[in-house]
């Protein structure tokens, strides 16, 4: 009997052995392809976040230079910065008492300051690029044609002006912009008019500088969403021209 049913079970264990052999086989091409797949994967992320965070050095780096060059801001019909828009009703009294070239001359200094401070910006702005992460970048590919900007305006902005206010303050001292500054709210204070609006020049310089900035940036960004390659480079173009 043992004789009759030793054949069945040398077949058996034969077809389980191939069985076996063949299932290790395709389990271990399976997680070999799986493996390329997730290599392949994170390799494509990060060349992607790579391209996003050169977009957003090129844009930035861009936008800081031209305002900082001499007369970026004050020669801009754009970004040039005014006194705040409370107070032009009151500038224009100003200007009947003789006090007309004290304004400008305050309105070049604000440009001036702002022109300076956006060449310390370009550092600080690449420091927050870099920081970005693949997530991010993933997200960003997909969204609008200042998608970019958006998401470095919403998580640099608050880091910025408390980084951006003492340049502010520093490159208008140095301009001599207090001392005339000074000398119109001595003479403001001194005038017969009643509801005077405050005149916190610093804050709005800071302000109308980083709009200025932010805006920019969303122009090269733009740009470099609709020329990647001639705008930007080969590998922003692979991300970008898809």
């Amino acid at each position: 009997m043992l004789r009759q049913i030793r054949p069945f079970i040398v077949a058996a264990l034969t077809v389980a052995a191939g069985l076996s052999m063949t299932s290790c086989a395709e389990m271990t091409q399976v997680l070999q392809q799986s493996g390329a797949a997730s290599t392949a994967g994170e390799s494509n992320q990060s060349t992607l976040a790579r391209a996003i965070k050169e977009s957003l050095e090129l844009g930035s780096t861009r936008a800081a230079d031209l305002l900082s060059q001499t007369g970026g801001y004050q020669n801009s019909p754009i970004y040039r910065i005014k006194l705040p828009q409370q107070v032009q009703p009151l500038a224009s009294k100003l200007r009947q008492f003789g006090l007309g070239t004290q304004i400008d001359k305050i309105e070049t200094l604000m440009n001036q300051g702002a022109e300076k401070a956006a060449v310390e910006a370009k550092g600080v702005f690449i420091n927050a690029v870099r920081g970005m992460t693949v997530t991010d970048a993933m997200t960003i590919v997909r969204g609008s044609n200042t998608a970019a900007t958006d998401y470095f305006r919403q998580h640099t902005e608050a880091d910025l002006r408390t980084r951006y206010l003492p340049i502010i303050k520093s490159n208008l001292e140095q301009i001599g912009f207090y001392k005339q500054y000074q000398q119109l709210l001595t003479t403001y204070q001194q005038l017969p008019l009643s509801n005077k609006p405050d005149l916190d020049l610093e804050q709005h310089v800071l302000t109308q500088s980083l709009n200025a900035l932010f805006t920019q940036v969303g122009e090269e960004e733009k740009a470099i969403r609709k020329d990647p390659l001639g705008r930007g480079s080969s590998a922003i173009a692979a991300v970008f021209g898809r």
